[in-house]
């Protein structure tokens, strides 16, 4: 498919803007294609004005650290938003975190610690961004954002800043009512008071179990499967036989089923199919239906064995649209 060249506003104070950027040098897979135009704002008032002078039609992706995505290898057409150093500080006052939303959790964890702020211990275990976690309601070790999150400065696609309390967000388990193209750009979290040294200690749990059932000094994307009601997603693709399952250089982790590998030079496509793949072995072992919590974004790559659109091996509903600059699969949303 081919997609209509961007016109976006150009670079200037305030702003960074890359055509043809690579996502794969810092998406943790390491694979998938670039991204049409890649903007870097250095504030969040200047996103707000970049956003107003966009095309309306032209769609705004906001990308982390890409802890959680699936680049397709086509690319993602349109605007890839990705915040910079500076708006990824994080303070504490009257037992308030406050965040930008390109800090990550350690940091958010490690600053609560610090202050003697209990509750946020879990964000030890994210490894993604403020941002991501905030617009996907993330979560582990028994803890979700929702349980901590006071409000979040958020731009609107059209460019307004607006401040949304966390109802707003209209939770559910890793799943919010933020629309596509709006981009987190601060949050302020709550907690309870507690000591340091038992804070620490939790954090240096959570650190040790990730690291003993992880993959985590792979080339990954945290995990694959939502947790279906009364299920562990892990489980479920172990006892369907999934448990080092290859597609190419694509891998279900032998450490952590719930977790694929790009072994080396996996491309996008193979990796989407072997999840896939174990999707269906899933199905037709237990019945359940598993959810991808992976996000994936993005055109895939022509294939001549399928179409052009389309990666081999890719299910039909990963196909894109047929907008001018078709973007993300149903569920996806970028961190």
């Amino acid at each position: 498919m081919s997609v209509p060249p961007l016109t976006p506003p150009a670079s200037g104070r305030g702003i960074k803007v890359e055509a043809g950027a690579s996502l794969a040098a810092f998406i943790w897979f390491r694979t998938g294609g670039p991204a049409e135009t890649l903007v870097r704002p250095d504030t969040a008032t200047d996103l707000a004005a970049y956003l107003r002078d966009l095309d309306p039609s032209t769609p705004v992706l906001p990308v982390g650290v890409g802890s959680n995505l699936i680049v397709r290898d086509g690319g993602v057409p349109g605007v890839v938003v990705r915040l910079p150093k500076a708006m990824a500080k994080v303070s504490v006052q009257d037992g308030r975190v406050r965040a930008g939303a390109g800090a990550m959790g350690i940091t958010v964890a490690s600053a609560a610690r610090d202050a003697g702020i209990a509750g946020l211990e879990f964000l030890r275990g994210i490894p993604g961004t403020v941002g991501g976690a905030v617009r996907m309601n993330a979560g582990a070790y028994g803890r979700d954002v929702s349980d901590i999150l006071i409000e979040a400065t958020v731009v609107t696609r059209d460019g307004a800043v607006e401040t949304w309390p966390a109802a707003r967000f209209g939770y559910v388990y890793r799943h919010s009512d933020l629309p596509a193209g709006a981009v987190v750009v601060e949050a302020v979290f709550s907690g309870t008071p507690g000591e340091p040294a038992v804070i620490g200690a939790e954090m240096d749990r959570i650190a040790a179990e990730r690291e003993a059932s992880q993959p985590l000094r792979s080339r990954t994307g945290g995990s694959t499967f939502k947790n279906p009601e009364g299920h562990k997603a892990w489980a479920l693709i172990d006892a369907a036989g999934c448990r080092g399952l290859t597609r190419g250089d694509a891998q279900v982790s032998e450490k952590h089923c719930n977790f694929l590998l790009n072994l080396g030079s996996a491309s996008s496509a193979e990796i989407e199919a072997l999840g896939e793949e174990v999707r269906d072995k899933v199905k037709a072992h237990s019945g359940v239906t598993l959810e991808w919590e992976i996000q994936r974004v993005g055109i895939a790559a022509p294939s001549p064995l399928r179409g052009e659109g389309r990666g081999e091996g890719l299910p039909s509903d990963a196909a894109p649209g047929t907008a001018p600059h078709p973007t993300l699969s149903p569920e996806g949303r970028g961190l």
